[in-house]
């Protein structure tokens, strides 16, 4: 377990299509916890440095591309409606199979890429619970055909060594999640505190729960 002025960096992985409270939900945690964490930095990485047009029409700007993305000491895939494509995306795929699973995180449906890319296999992992707009399905249901060996939870957040966490809002629980991993419970807290998000996190861990490794 780090010090807490011992640095980590996050590696926040976009693509066309994420959806902004994803983004948000984990760079804007990792911006804030760096009142109580002032070595933690977060980066953002995708197929190419530069414009990447969000869900909504947002546009942000990728600082790294697959190429040259700096080590990171957890690399987390957002969720959004461009998910579909990414199963597809060999440059995507090819980045993930790279990484070490166990530094490998992922919000909402960012899960089903790392389900395509095999990360997810024989492991524990969640996603979206509920099916949005024309989505035939909920993508907990479709993590199952996307990674046949994968056992799907509705959780708030899963660490099966790989973390997975579950739909939009709770992009923040499984950064939290994640801070927690790295500098322990009471640093974990401590954030949630400052971010006025304690009683959530408390509260979604009563309804759904985080499933730990093993």
């Amino acid at each position: 377990m780090r010090g807490r002025n011992e640095p980590a960096r996050f590696g926040i992985v976009l693509y066309e299509g994420v959806e902004p409270i994803d983004l948000g939900g984990t760079i804007g945690v990792v911006s804030m916890a760096t009142r109580v964490l002032p070595a933690l930095a977060a980066v953002t990485i995708a197929r190419a440095a530069g414009p990447v047009a969000l869900a909504g029409g947002l546009r942000v700007i990728a600082e790294h591309g697959f190429a040259d993305a700096p080590p990171c000491d957890v690399v987390i895939v957002c969720g959004g409606p461009g998910w579909r494509a990414q199963l597809e995306d060999g440059a995507m795929l090819g980045f993930l199979r790279g990484l070490d699973p166990s530094r490998v995180a992922s919000v909402c449906t960012g899960a089903l890429i790392l389900g395509a890319a095999g990360l997810l296999d024989g492991r524990a992992a969640t996603t979206r619970r509920t099916a949005l707009g024309a989505e035939q399905e909920a993508p907990l249901v479709t993590l199952r055909a996307v990674a046949p060996t994968s056992a799907p939870r509705a959780a708030a957040v899963v660490d099966a060594g790989v973390v997975t966490s579950g739909g939009v809002s709770l992009a923040i629980d499984g950064t939290l999640y994640l801070i927690g991993r790295m500098y322990g419970a009471a640093a974990r807290d401590e954030v949630a505190r400052v971010i006025e998000y304690d009683r959530a996190w408390a509260a979604n861990c009563a309804a759904l729960g985080v499933v730990g490794a093993g």
